[in-house]
């Protein structure tokens, strides 16, 4: 009511610290995102040159990944991507969605719990 009567400070003060709690969450989703990274990256034992090390900065975007997501992703063929998938599984970064063999989906669920965190720091309710 104070701005309807000419006085805009409760308004933008209130702005204010909407936008440094929204910075300060958006600050900590990244830290938690590169500390995930850098936990894969020490978990994987594969060769330096191989497609599995594409595809980590992949899976931050995409979570949620079929081996022709990461045929296209990588740019691999679809043995390389299965072999990329298998080592993830073995490292226990991805987790199978479900038990179909045809059209599989595998998860990285740490971005997923890294996203919920995100999403409950904002009040968002799903």
């Amino acid at each position: 009511m104070a701005y309807r009567e000419g006085d805009a400070a409760p308004i933008v003060s209130r702005f204010t610290q909407a936008a440094f709690a929204a910075v300060d969450n958006g600050r900590r989703l990244n830290q938690d995102i590169v500390d995930l990274v850098a936990e894969w990256a020490a978990r994987l034992s594969a060769r330096r040159d191989a497609a599995v090390w594409r595809l980590l900065p992949a899976l931050v975007s995409q979570p949620a990944v079929t081996v022709r997501f990461v045929e296209q992703a990588v740019g691999v063929s679809n043995p390389t991507a299965q072999r990329a998938i298998d080592q993830l599984l073995d490292a226990e970064i991805l987790n199978p969605a479900s038990a179909n063999r045809r059209n599989r989906v595998w998860l990285a669920e740490d971005v997923l719990t890294a996203l919920d965190a995100f999403a409950a720091r904002v009040g968002r309710r799903g």
